[in-house]
């Protein structure tokens, strides 16, 4: 079955290393596809854009990218292309099962999954590569006893991962990969829909079977609307904790060796979790849009209505003025004020909790059993699998 995956890329600087805007005051820019647009860049401005409903998601599904655009962000009927009554009805329906309570439940089996992976690491001993060993095998246990997908409706990793690299990497009429990724999308669509039509007749306690049954109680949420959230949770929560775990241990491995052994300490990794989500992106993506429903002002600078705004995270990320550390500073330091990194607002991301978890579980853990560990490969060496939502290491060579 070929793949629709673009081919590994080692003349790419890791994703810790990329330059972005200066934070500053709005101004005019252009946008890949040559829409003109303003960037936002200054953390207050940001977060204006993020959570004022002056500013909207709604028809700019295919704005911004050269090509068409990664299909989890591009389409229509993705949740992440809409805004009011619609996106809150939708938005509610998962939440709902999001609930404190149900994270609270998932924490133990979240932890054992990574243990069982450590344990496995140790036994077989060095070398390893802690993508084949690690980044790629914990997400998907995950994803699969989290969806469901453990059991008569088991699903294996390869498929899931041609079938995100379909969803979340970006086509147009130049790509020769398309074909494939259309056949591909395909499948994942009809795997969707077949999958919430069994959980419609017989539910389990899996996170589908939720989202099902608050949808149907909730009424009004059409089904293409369902089966895009269900393959956006599935393919995005799977390729985004693994690009974040690959992205953290290049980081920590390759450049912060000293402060390896002390994410041991439970509170130190907290901390440190919290900085390389907030400081390292997921994939070199520097903005997203939104559309001003009306005339506004952000930072003193007045915007007219209908302007496209490309709202920079990790330029916000970076503002001095409320983030005076760096990625190289204490590791172990709480950061100044709330990240972006995971949005805010309306479209604050669903999976934010899990990637905290994972990442949190797996450096302690790691660090914990394997003090020692180190990389035998230098980081300007390493290949990349590029995407447009994440980019992570294709291997990852270590010892200990």
């Amino acid at each position: 079955m070929p793949s629709t995956a673009p081919p590994p890329s080692p003349a790419l600087p890791p994703l810790h290393r990329l330059p972005f805007t200066p934070a500053g005051p709005p101004h005019p820019t252009t946008l890949p596809d040559g829409t003109p647009a303003w960037l936002v860049t200054r953390y207050h401005d940001v977060r204006q854009v993020l959570t004022d409903p002056g500013f909207t998601r709604d028809g700019l599904h295919d704005i911004g990218t050269p090509g068409g655009g990664a299909e989890v962000s591009s389409n229509p009927a993705s949740m992440f292309n809409h805004d009011g009554p619609a996106h809150r009805r939708l938005r509610g329906t998962v939440q709902r099962a999001f609930t404190a309570r149900a994270i609270a439940t998932w924490h133990p089996w979240v932890a054992e999954i990574v243990q069982q992976a450590v344990d496995r690491l140790v036994a077989t001993g060095p070398p390893a590569d802690l993508v084949d060993a690690f980044t790629r095998p914990v997400p998907f246990a995950v994803t699969s006893r989290l969806m469901g997908l453990d059991g008569p409706d088991r699903l294996d990793e390869e498929r899931l991962r041609r079938w995100t690299h379909a969803l979340l990497a970006e086509g147009g009429p130049d790509d020769d990969t398309e074909p494939d990724r259309a056949s591909a999308l395909a499948e994942f669509l009809a795997f969707a829909t077949d999958l919430i039509a069994r959980r419609r007749r017989t539910p389990g306690d899996d996170l589908i079977s939720r989202l099902v049954q608050n949808a149907d109680q909730d009424g009004g949420i059409p089904d293409e609307s369902l089966v895009y959230l269900v393959c956006g949770l599935t393919a995005s929560g799977n390729e985004s904790v693994t690009g974040a775990l690959g992205n953290a241990l290049v980081y920590l491995l390759g450049e912060r060796p000293a402060h390896w052994r002390r994410l041991a300490d439970p509170t130190t990794t907290e901390h440190t979790t919290e900085r390389l989500l907030h400081f390292i992106p997921l994939g070199d993506d520097e903005t997203t849009t939104r559309r001003a429903v009306r005339p506004a002002e952000l930072g003193g600078v007045p915007i007219p209505a209908g302007a496209v705004l490309a709202v920079s995270l990790n330029s916000a990320n970076r503002d001095p003025a409320v983030f005076p550390d760096t990625l190289d500073d204490d590791l172990a330091a709480p950061l100044a004020a709330p990240t972006l990194a995971f949005s805010a607002g309306p479209h604050y991301c669903l999976g934010a909790w899990r990637m905290r978890l994972e990442l949190r579980e797996s450096l302690q853990r790691l660090a914990t059993a394997l003090p020692d560990l180190r990389l035998t490969t230098p980081v300007s060496h390493l290949a990349w699998q590029p995407g447009t939502t994440t980019r992570s290491p294709t291997h990852l060579p270590a010892t200990w």
